[in-house]
């Protein structure tokens, strides 16, 4: 399996979900207009708004590695208003394990599927 899928978590501080949703869209026209290795990048929110998944799915370490230096800065600021947990699902480069080591993702590595 040569993608990489990411499940990023976000518990959003109270009083902070409508300046989350602002940074979430400049997060998504920033996917949209400047990667082209992202093949999925969906934001969903809990009924109450106060969790965030986002769905990710890039062709490989490198469209990863894209994606952080495109929105790193907006991921900064929504680190400020949330508590953060990332899931990884795949082969990772040495070089994304590297970069992302900081958000001290959980990596599952692929077995079998279709």
């Amino acid at each position: 399996m040569k993608n990489i899928q990411l499940t990023a978590k976000f518990k959003i501080h109270t009083g902070k979900v409508d300046e989350f949703k602002r940074i979430a869209a400049d997060c998504v026209t920033a996917v949209k207009n400047n990667e082209k290795g992202a093949l999925q990048y969906d934001w969903f929110f809990s009924s109450d708004e106060t969790e965030c998944i986002v769905r990710e799915n890039y062709t490989d370490s490198n469209a990863v590695l894209a994606h952080m230096g495109n929105v790193g800065e907006l991921l900064g600021q929504l680190l400020g208003m949330a508590d953060f947990e990332l899931e990884v699902y795949g082969k990772m480069s040495e070089e994304l394990k590297n970069a992302a080591a900081g958000l001290n993702p959980k990596v599952y590595s692929f077995y079998k599927g279709l």
